[in-house]
């Protein structure tokens, strides 16, 4: 059974010498929920990380994305540009996952030291929640459209009753590993991740054969209009990365004293290269097919044989990457304060998920769809993820896991009225910066006054990650004097500086 309320009395041990050495558990019901991992249960070497976010890129969502851009009206080599920017931001992803090993506690425990325990359970219930279960939708309905050509290759049509029975059997098995947890995630992806390297090698081929690197789309914007593309891609992007606010949930069962130079660099590594190549064979294919429907361009340019193996790679990739979505979403409904077994949380996500794809699907046109939703988000997810990463700078990655689970008033993260006031207000300038700039469902003032050039990611990670340095400094200050293992007789040595 997960725990749903943390250990408070866990106790701090030196990590045993052969700790990065020994095998993961035997797969079974993840135990653990939001509570402290202690040194005894830790296992693995960071490049472990690799095969979770390589498995996790190789997606239906990252091939439309890529397609996106030169929909949008970009030439082939400004969409490999953008793609290379937008994805340099997986170094922020893994900035965040050296927290895990150094706190022993997920990414949706952490931020407690951010915004405090009731600060950060609204935290959890918006950035951890609502916005997983947004992207499990957008994902689940990407597989679920793939999985559709098989069933009408199968001899059936792919009517409503078809479709939802499709999405829950994709929702099923994406859900199961979810629930069994981080060991049976540890040891899937790696062989997932040679399936899809394989798959994609076949799609890499049929794409560069037929790309036309010198295409030029109809109507390609100049001038200005040209910035105002760039951003908007940039924005699509760099949204996958800044999606994993909850990159410590896989990396927090490393030993403590894991480097944290190799765990930016493996996470970096493992999302950066896949989600970029297959960001990228989206974009080339678009020059050479329709990628309004990329399943059925795709299946024009590759090789007959491959026409049912094609969908299988989509619908298994989705999964991978779907499954820890709604792992970390259920540690985060735990996090907001529901008293519920990790289990039961991801089930939860996995209902309202399911909904919201039926209409993404059957009511919605999913490729604008896609696209508002990725760039609305990032005006949450850019701030959440600069304040949490100035937060590591600024503490020099030392946490103190038991001191993070302590959920009491007297506890060293309770700040005032169990709010750190300059968490959220750094949080809420940041994303109301942003908001100003935005310009996709809506437009905001800065935006229209810039001729809709979408400033929301920079400015937002900027304001917030400046206003969290000034206004927060002195409470990091406070809370380390106060109960950071350094101060306590007996305590471990202070995990790697990130």
């Amino acid at each position: 059974m997960a725990a749903a309320v943390p250990d408070q009395h866990a106790q701090v041990s030196e990590p045993a010498p052969e700790a990065a050495q020994r095998p993961g558990p035997a797969p079974r019901i993840e135990a653990h929920g939001i509570d402290y991992i202690p040194d005894r249960e830790r296992y693995g070497r960071p490049r472990s990380l690799f095969s979770v976010w390589a498995a996790a890129s190789v997606n239906y969502l990252n091939l439309v994305v890529g397609g996106s851009l030169v929909l949008m009206g970009l030439n082939p080599w400004q969409a490999l540009a953008v793609i290379v920017v937008g994805n340099l931001f997986w170094v922020l992803t893994g900035v965040l996952s050296t927290s895990g090993p150094a706190s022993g506690t997920p990414s949706e425990v952490v931020p407690r030291a951010i915004y405090g325990v009731r600060g950060n359970r609204v935290n959890n219930a918006v950035i951890g929640w609502m916005i997983s279960v947004c992207y499990f939708a957008l994902n689940l309905a990407a597989a679920a459209t793939a999985a559709f050509s098989l069933v009408e290759r199968a001899g059936l049509t792919a009517t409503a009753p078809v479709q939802t029975v499709v999405i829950l059997v994709i929702a099923a098995i994406t859900l199961t590993i979810s629930v069994y947890g981080h060991s049976v995630i540890m040891k899937l992806y790696g062989p997932i991740a040679l399936v899809l390297a394989a798959a994609f090698a076949v799609v890499a081929v049929g794409v560069c054969t037929h790309a036309d690197f010198s295409h030029r789309p109809a109507g390609a914007p100049t001038g200005a209009d040209l910035w105002v593309t760039l951003l908007a891609g940039v924005t699509l992007v760099s949204a996958a990365p800044l999606s994993y606010t909850t990159s410590a949930d896989f990396s927090r069962y490393l030993p403590r004293t894991t480097p944290a130079k190799s765990i930016v660099g493996w996470t970096f590594l493992g999302g950066f290269l896949p989600g970029g190549v297959v960001c990228a064979l989206g974009a080339l294919a678009a020059t050479a097919v329709d990628m309004n429907d990329p399943q059925s361009g795709l299946e024009g340019i590759l090789p007959g044989w491959f026409a049912s193996v094609f969908p299988l790679a989509l619908v298994l990739g989705t999964v991978s990457l779907n499954a820890l979505t709604a792992y970390s979403a259920g540690l985060a409904l735990q996090s907001a304060g529901v008293r519920l077994r990790r289990s039961v949380s991801v089930l939860l996500l996995g209902a309202a998920a399911v909904s919201l794809t039926l209409y993404a699907l059957l009511v919605s046109n999913f490729l604008d769809t896609v696209s508002n939703v990725l760039q609305l988000t990032v005006v949450l997810l850019g701030p959440a993820m600069a304040i949490y990463a100035t937060d590591i700078v600024l503490r020099r990655n030392r946490y103190d896991g038991p001191a993070l689970t302590d959920e009491s008033p007297g506890g060293v993260f309770w700040f005032r009225h169990g709010v750190n006031w300059a968490g959220a207000a750094a949080f809420a300038l940041g994303a109301t910066a942003a908001a100003l700039c935005v310009d996709t469902l809506y437009t905001g003032p800065l935006a229209t006054a810039l001729d809709g050039m979408d400033l929301a990611l920079p400015v937002g990670i900027v304001t917030a990650a400046t206003a969290y340095a000034l206004l927060g400094r002195r409470a990091v200050l406070r809370t380390r004097l106060q109960g950071p293992g350094a101060a306590r007789p007996g305590s471990p040595p202070a995990p790697p500086r990130a």
